[in-house]
């Protein structure tokens, strides 16, 4: 049931369902900042306050429930930073904590990352029992020369041990993070690193291109990339790898056995809703009274975060009402699956008919960057390769 709409403009969505509801939770700190990484991270100086910072997260958690009274939970997600440093008291109060305030749904998948050289067994054991039920493990390669250069604290045999330390702790759904076309690589190098991640089953991998994103050491300091016909048979060699492994691309970096899909990334390319809690993590919500889409996001700073948390001078919004910028918002996310959405998915999520888009997506269809199927938004291979240049058919 969703709340009774007040009366929508003409060329503004109109809501008549909900989406899926998931939670994001983001805790900063880490052992030290990788030179590649752009998420809001800050090394863990001195001893860790955890407590402190998990209680600042259950006063934001508290000022968001006026937004998603009645909804049920699917997904928890714990990112970072790298949230295994936190001790095991810390993690099991966040969990008896959310689900204190929040209805998660049975068997919700929850989600915590965690970094090799972060984790010892007891700890991932304390977090199976506190309601973890899905690893995601920033492993990035298994050659320690490129992990040197990643700067990356753990090693090949750090890797390796924290998967076995998950499986003996329980884990049986398991993300490894890897990374390919990493400085000075070889396809030899990166189809070899992928072929081990492989031996070690994982239910899912994460296996993406290293870029140089604003604002981080890499940026500053550009190392030494493979070129681009190198990144390219990088590419189509590893895909066929996986594919013989038994591996599904359901995303464009993300494959998983056919059982294991992240549900919790689903709802973000299916533009469902998400609440974000912690110094700097962001919410898509959706609001049918006001017919409108809201974004929000916490202050970045961890020390500020936490005296702040829950006030209203902690969080930023923005509605998004504009038909345009919604519809691109939402074929940002949609077109990077490998089956797209069906077209149903468009009016729900968006509030706009699918005639709100027609004549860029013909446009899409004749150049043979989306798939001409009335009843799906689905890029074609050789879109999803410009998948840039198609968005921008929409903007």
């Amino acid at each position: 049931m969703i709340p009774q709409a007040t009366a929508p403009t003409a060329s503004g969505p109109i809501f008549t369902a909900l989406p899926p509801l998931s939670l994001y939770v983001h805790l900063p700190w880490c052992v030290r900042k990788c030179p590649y990484c752009d998420f809001n991270s800050y090394e863990a100086r001195g001893p860790l306050a955890d407590i402190e910072y998990v209680d600042a997260v259950l006063r934001d958690l508290r000022s968001e429930l006026p937004n998603v009274q009645g909804r049920q939970v699917q997904t928890v997600f714990i990112g970072g930073g790298t949230p295994s440093l936190f001790s095991a008291a810390a993690i099991e109060r966040l969990l008896r904590g959310i689900t204190a305030e929040l209805t998660l749904v049975r068997d919700a998948e929850v989600t915590l990352e965690a970094n090799p050289g972060a984790v010892d067994a007891e700890r991932f054991a304390a977090f199976r029992t506190a309601g973890v039920n899905r690893l995601s493990i920033g492993i990035q390669s298994l050659r320690d020369e490129q992990l040197r250069v990643l700067g990356r604290v753990h090693d090949k045999r750090e890797a390796r041990r924290a998967v076995e330390l998950a499986r003996t702790a329980g884990f049986t759904n398991i993300n490894l993070d890897f990374m390919y076309a990493l400085p000075n690589d070889s396809a030899a190098g990166a189809l070899a690193d992928l072929a081990e991640a492989i031996e070690l089953a994982p239910a899912h991998l994460s296996w993406y291109q290293l870029t140089l994103e604003p604002n981080t050491a890499f940026e500053r300091r550009p190392p030494p990339l493979p070129a681009d016909e190198v990144v390219a048979e990088i590419e189509s060699r590893g895909r066929s790898l996986l594919a013989s492994a038994g591996f599904v691309r359901y995303e464009i970096s993300a494959y998983s056995q056919r059982a294991h899909p992240s549900a919790h990334n689903l709802n973000y390319w299916q533009f469902g809703d998400y609440v974000g809690v912690g110094a700097g993590a962001h919410g898509k919500i959706t609001l049918p009274a006001t017919q409108a889409i809201q974004r929000r996001a916490k202050t970045r700073n961890p020390r500020t975060y936490m005296e702040t948390a829950g006030a209203p001078e902690a969080c930023s919004a923005q509605r998004l009402t504009e038909p345009r910028a919604i519809a691109l918002e939402f074929l940002l996310n949609a077109l990077r699956l490998v089956e797209g959405v069906p077209q149903q998915c468009f009016a729900e999520r968006t509030g706009l008919p699918l005639e709100a888009i027609a004549s860029p997506r013909s446009e899409a269809i004749d150049r043979g960057w989306l798939v001409d199927d009335p009843a799906r938004l689905q890029a074609t291979p050789a879109g999803r390769e410009v998948l840039n240049r198609l968005l921008e058919l929409f903007v």
